[in-house]
């Protein structure tokens, strides 16, 4: 019986023949995760003149929507912000209209300047004032009016990356069609109180505005988080969770020469500085930030957010409803080391 050994080189070519590979030689299999990709800050000072560009080049008579993309380094090649967020500026000028169109990825809109626009959410109309929030959840067909007398712009937030990644991007045009029936937010204007209703089957909250009034009324009110920062989150009315899937939003409010405690999770974050200034320690880079600068705070890096020279709010658009739904959040408080 013949002890020779197979010819190893056949055996790597019928495998590759048979489109295996060893898992041993994987260089990527088993290796620790990557190092935290550091912050970025999109400085409003430095880009407000750069979207005003944008106005002279584009048309939403022309193109699907006037938008500048918010493009971090370490993103460059996939145009995105994060691994799973992909944020924007998005300009209308007074008279204009955005087209109705709908798609699988979940969006926002956060108003950082102007205000007289309205966005329409599956025929619901949303008006549009700055610090507001307003939610465009997956397949739900949006608009965007604007009947002011300035420009108007506002931050976008959407799943793309995700969505991209899992394959499951689907766009269509409009006119909008077959609208679903709509709850007016009056019904919730009582807080603890909301209407007797089946809305489960929906992954989204019937509220598509939430004016910022009253979200600054009641950060204001809310006692200190686990990090220290006063903390409130724009929820599902019907269930608690988040406004929409995949996609959690907060205002955070950092009192008068307040810090919060180091604070580390496996979600990402983009803010957006709705008052006030201050700085943020992320990872090993400090970014310091003002009124409309917006900066991110990449998975896995140590986080801690200080207040300078009068108390400060940001809006903070997170993936961390995503992770949640795949069991992968994981988040620290404390004592934690870089």
């Amino acid at each position: 019986m013949s002890s020779a050994r197979p010819d190893i080189s056949e055996i790597r070519q019928a495998w590759r023949d048979a489109n295996l590979a060893p898992l041993w030689e994987n260089a990527r299999a088993h290796r620790p995760a990557p190092a935290p990709e550091p912050a970025h800050l999109w400085s409003w000072q430095k880009i407000r003149p750069l979207l005003s560009a944008a106005i002279d080049i584009a048309s939403p008579d022309v193109v699907e929507r006037r938008v500048l993309q918010l493009v971090a380094p370490k993103h460059q090649d996939e145009q995105r912000t994060s691994r799973t967020l992909a944020a924007n500026i998005q300009i209308l000028l007074p008279g204009e209209k955005a087209r109705p169109h709908r798609h699988t990825m979940n969006a926002l809109r956060f108003v950082l300047e102007g205000s007289g626009a309205i966005t329409v959410v599956d025929g619901k109309p949303c008006p549009m004032e700055e610090g507001d929030l307003i939610l465009t959840p997956a397949w739900t067909w949006h608009e965007h009016i604007h009947e002011g007398r300035a420009p108007i712009l506002w931050l976008d937030a959407l799943d793309v990356p995700f969505q991209q990644y899992v394959g499951t991007s689907a766009f269509e045009s409009g006119p909008a069609a077959q609208l679903p029936e709509t709850i007016p937010d009056a019904a919730f204007s009582l807080a603890n109180v909301v209407p007797d209703l089946d809305y489960a089957a929906k992954d989204y909250s019937p509220v598509f505005r939430y004016p910022y009034a009253a979200a600054a009324a009641a950060v204001a009110a809310a006692p200190p988080a686990r990090d220290g920062s006063r903390r409130v989150r724009y929820i599902n009315p019907l269930t608690g969770g988040s406004g929409m899937a995949m996609m959690d939003c907060f205002l955070v409010q950092l009192d008068t020469g307040a810090f919060t405690l180091p604070f580390r999770t496996t979600a990402s974050s983009v803010c957006c500085v709705v008052e006030g200034s201050g700085e943020s320690q992320i990872g090993s880079n400090t970014v310091r930030w003002s009124k409309r600068d917006i900066f991110t705070l990449p998975q896995g890096n140590r986080i801690v957010h200080k207040s300078s020279g009068g108390a400060a709010r940001l809006f903070q658009v997170s993936d961390r409803d995503l992770y949640a739904r795949l069991g992968l959040l994981r988040e620290e408080y404390g004592n934690i080391s870089a």
